[in-house]
């Protein structure tokens, strides 16, 4: 059935009035909420948590081998033989089923007191592990920082281009009944009205696919943020960028901030006391150990002794030293490779700070050139403005066609668009240069 324009009308009122009946009570989630929400709920973010946790477990004193050994050991023996004994008188002496019975519990101590310092540096690895893991951290959030604003961003620019798309729908129905009440008025043609009819239809689908990619990022962001897919809300359109002072003195310290080149040097670190641990096994370990303790043994008659039960208890203490002389080539095999281990790590080092200085070149050339598209679409919409507002003035009077409206319209949308799209990539262009240079996780949005 064939739409008539008053059919059109109401159509294009109904998806035009559609969002404002879903989205009225809507909160805006401004930025900051949206980092504190993806900070408490990711998912990624909560297990890199529970990874530096570990770290700061194994760092702790308990696991450093610094304090002693403290445990009890308790046993029972019991035994029951026949027993035959030949003197040398002649005289045999037999006792059947001899019970002996023997109890021990004692409380014991060891503690090393000197290990050729692999303790030390086995504790201080530990340590660095701890601060590696706390980078590796800072590296997921970082990451997921990104993402997070990834999605937000097209969030933001979807709203923005579904207004855009709502105010030329709203151009268009008002095309339509004026075209309309023109051809009642035998003012123009019939294709005037259907031309005006179609504008409408584009429009009308044009809108209602943005609005469906709209809800669909809206459930990516959520996902991000680790809550219910189905939690509506608004996001904050404003976009703001940071001086290029400020971020010139970021640039300068990027060297010291930026989360690769610190893994880089927390591995160097790593391997440099990987090398002292293996030259303690070049030295003696002393040990010293005690135990307080408790003897019971009960033996049974003999041909030479009556019966007896023996308790002895007491404090025992011992001062113990080893030292491997030679284990075959275990140790200078190790030392050697932990050298070779060490000297790879600051290869890799120089490699990534190679990498690094080209990532923020890149990043910073990124970032201005698409500032600078954005300025210059900023200044493409002017123009199309006025050449809008011109063209319906025009057209208003008769001296264009519609189709010649038209394309000044469809102009204007595709420049406000593409502004969007272009003032939030500058935005997250600058985001990647802040992860280069370190200060993504230092700055306020």
């Amino acid at each position: 059935m064939k739409l008539t324009s008053i059919q059109f009308l109401v159509v294009g009122v109904f998806v035009l009035m559609l969002p404002f009946c879903a989205t009225a009570q809507e909160e805006v989630l401004s930025k900051s909420e949206a980092i504190a929400l993806t900070l408490e709920n990711n998912y990624n973010i909560a297990v890199a948590g529970n990874t530096v946790e570990i770290a700061e477990n194994n760092a702790d004193l308990l696991n450093s081998n610094y304090l002693p050994s403290i445990f009890g050991l308790a046993g029972a023996n019991y035994s029951v033989q026949d027993q035959q004994t030949d003197r040398d008188d002649g005289q045999s002496f037999e006792l059947n089923d001899a019970r002996s019975e023997s109890y021990n519990a004692s409380l014991n101590l060891e503690y090393t007191l000197f290990d050729g310092l692999g303790r030390l540096y086995n504790y201080k690895s530990l340590k660095e592990n701890y601060n590696l893991s706390k980078l590796e951290a800072r590296e997921t959030i970082e990451n997921t920082v990104l993402q997070l604003f990834s999605v937000y961003y097209e969030v933001a620019r979807l709203t923005e281009n579904v207004e855009i798309l709502e105010q030329t729908l709203e151009i268009s129905r008002n095309r339509v009944k004026r075209a309309g009440y023109q051809f009642d008025y035998g003012q123009n043609t019939k294709l005037e009205v259907l031309n005006a009819e179609v504008d409408v239809t584009n429009d009308s689908i044009n809108l209602m696919n943005t609005r469906q990619l709209l809800q669909n990022t809206k459930r990516d962001l959520n996902v991000v943020l680790a809550r219910n897919l189905q939690a509506g809300f608004a996001v904050d359109t404003n976009v703001t960028f940071i001086p290029k002072i400020q971020l010139e003195s970021y640039i300068d310290l990027a060297q010291e901030n930026n989360v690769r080149i610190l893994q880089s040097e927390s591995a160097i670190t790593l391997s440099e006391y990987d090398i002292q641990s293996s030259k303690a096994r070049f030295l003696p370990t002393v040990g010293l150990s005690g135990s307080y303790g408790w003897n019971e043994s009960i033996s049974p008659a003999s041909a030479f002794f009556g019966g007896s039960t023996r308790q002895t208890t007491g404090w025992q203490g011992g001062l113990s030293l080893r030292w491997n002389l030679f284990d075959g080539g275990t140790s200078i095999t190790q030392f050697k490779n932990a050298k070779i281990a060490k000297d790879n790590q600051e290869l890799l080092k120089q490699q990534i700070e190679l990498e690094v200085e080209r990532d923020i070149a890149n990043a910073l050339g990124n970032y201005e050139n698409l500032v600078d598209v954005f300025e210059i679409q900023e200044q493409n919409v002017i123009t199309n403005k006025n050449n809008f507002e011109r063209s319906k003035e025009r057209f208003n009077l008769g001296q264009i066609t519609s189709i010649e409206f038209r394309q000044a319209q469809i102009n204007l949308i595709n420049a406000q668009t593409n502004k969007n799209l272009a003032k939030y990539e500058a935005k997250f262009a600058e985001l990647q240069l802040l992860q280069q240079i370190g200060q993504l996780l230092n700055i306020e949005f």
